[in-house]
């Protein structure tokens, strides 16, 4: 597995990482631990260094998870997780990046993951009830404590991103990122760009739709957010298909699968962009972490852009509340 450096930050990953969530929470029933523990160490096998997590995962099972899996390569990899909710009686009911709240969440997350410092500490959703100047003062105040080595936002906006910077320099700003979710390349990317901040690309593969896997009569289970995601109503996924027929052709030309070429794409974009595809399946990561050895070339990308730009994604990736507060 080759890697990447986050930015300007020197935070080196694997190119691909892997995303822990849906082990948890998200997509249906929790799995069984040991199977997961078990997947996450052949993720280690295979080169990953990249995990990410977050507290509202469970909420805490997932870090709790994350831990004791990773608990025997400390300091071998990279451990991301995220703040900024309340709970209560187990769910979340709000955002909440007050600063004693971070300071508090810092303490638990580095006892349910076992470590002594956070690699990468995230602002999970920006809170508009506290100016983001304080966030990034109490994770610098973390930093120089020892406690945090670098400082993430997640889903932030450019001015957002700016003001943080300011106070603590930001290493990775965590946000959807895509070959159907793209609203970021406009002013987004541009910014964290010029100021060397790293992008980590969750749901590259589209919350498993463009694997190619997922059809108008797939079934999802009890609890799995895309039952209610507006791209994955029926009417939705018919329509989208335009885009999985573009992902087959450089399938085909390439012998890869859907997956790969997705995430090759993604990769393509920026040598500091990472993606982080979630999986609960061991054929699924070994195919996922095949992407990092596809290369696309400058006229297949302008190719994909090309056909992308006729093709409209039927859909919004969220609803209207969860856009505003989902930890998703």
């Amino acid at each position: 597995m080759q890697k990447r450096k986050l930015g300007n930050s020197g935070l080196e990953v694997s190119a691909i990482g892997l995303g822990c969530m849906g082990m948890s929470f998200g997509y249906g029933p929790a799995k069984d631990t040991k199977e997961m523990i078990s997947l996450i160490h052949a993720a280690v096998d295979q080169g990953v260094t990249f995990f990410d997590t977050a507290e509202v995962y469970g909420p805490y099972t997932n870090e709790e998870l994350v831990g004791e899996a990773l608990e025997p390569f400390k300091g071998k990899v990279v451990i991301a997780t995220k703040f900024g909710f309340n709970f209560q009686d187990g769910k979340q009911t709000g955002l909440n990046s007050r600063p004693e709240n971070i300071r508090r969440v810092a303490e638990e997350s580095m006892k349910r993951l076992r470590i002594d410092v956070i690699d990468l500490f995230y602002q999970h959703r920006v809170d508009p009830n506290v100016p983001i100047e304080d966030v990034a003062g109490t994770v610098k105040d973390l930093i120089q404590e020892g406690k945090v080595k670098h400082f993430g936002l997640s889903e932030a906006g450019a001015q957002t991103i700016r003001r943080a910077h300011a106070v603590q320099p930001v290493t990775a700003l965590q946000s959807e990122y895509s070959l159907w979710t793209r609203q970021h390349e406009k002013e987004i990317i541009p910014t964290i760009e010029e100021l060397g901040i790293g992008l980590v690309a969750y749901s590259p593969l589209g919350k498993g739709f463009l694997t190619g896997k997922i059809d108008e009569s797939t079934k999802f289970a009890e609890g799995d957010i895309r039952n209610i995601l507006p791209r994955y109503t029926e009417e939705a996924r018919v329509a989208n298909k335009t885009l999985l027929d573009l992902l087959d052709q450089f399938a085909e030309r390439h012998n890869a699968t859907n997956a790969q070429i997705a995430l090759a794409w993604v990769l393509a974009q920026k040598p500091w962009i990472v993606p982080i595809p979630g999986t609960t399946k061991l054929h699924r990561l070994t195919e996922n972490n095949g992407a990092a050895a596809i290369q696309l070339m400058a006229d297949e990308l302008q190719e994909i852009k090309a056909a992308t730009a006729q093709i409209d994604i039927v859909g919004t990736r969220y609803t209207e509340q969860m856009e505003k507060s989902t930890g998703l």
